[in-house]
């Protein structure tokens, strides 16, 4: 044999084979590790971040859930890109009938925060926005619902004091429907 000629022994086998598994796993792991905070959704396969979700449900409450994980997942978890395409009244396309969104769970080593207070934490529709003084007792004339036909008003106040009145109107009639209804069961 000439010495001419190159020859494979193992140390170069082996520098082939490390310098391979390092490549392969730059190239299949570009995000980082998993386990990190900054890292994104592609990494951890079809995980998205609640958090991410709630965010983005925040701003356009019109979206259901399912979309925004759907595109979310998608893209990555680029918060910025969903609501790019969002914003640019592109929309969101609808998820396949067979996706099945996972939402990720907070590391076990990592405390987590309480949730705060919900608005509805024993606390009924009445107390919440003040309308005792404004229950009507069984025997007194209840006022209807009057509807303004003047429109839309012109000042923010009024408009709002308008929305306020027929929030309150709404909550009551409903609660009046509500005891009726159990009165009628009671009978």
């Amino acid at each position: 044999m000439t010495d001419d000629e190159p020859s494979l022994n193992i140390p170069s086998l082996l520098t082939l084979a490390v310098f391979s598994f390092f490549v392969i796993r730059w190239f299949f792991k570009r995000d980082g590790d998993s386990g990190t905070p900054g890292s994104r959704g592609r990494a951890r396969g079809n995980v998205v971040d609640p958090a991410q979700v709630e965010q983005i449900s925040q701003m356009f409450p019109q979206l259901s859930t399912r979309d925004i994980m759907w595109d979310l997942q998608r893209n990555g978890g680029n918060v910025a890109a969903t609501t790019e395409r969002i914003l640019t009244g592109r929309g969101l396309d609808t998820p396949p009938p067979s996706f099945q969104p996972l939402i990720a769970i907070p590391p076990t080593g990592v405390p987590t925060q309480p949730a705060p207070p919900s608005k509805s934490d024993g606390q009924d529709l009445i107390t919440r926005y003040n309308l005792a003084a404004k229950i009507v007792d069984d025997t007194g004339a209840e006022p209807a619902i009057r509807s303004s036909s003047g429109g839309w008003a012109q000042s923010k106040e009024e408009r709002q004091r308008l929305l306020q009145k027929r929030r309150d109107d709404m909550i009551l009639a409903a609660r009046r429907r509500m005891m009726q209804k159990e009165r009628g069961d009671a009978q």
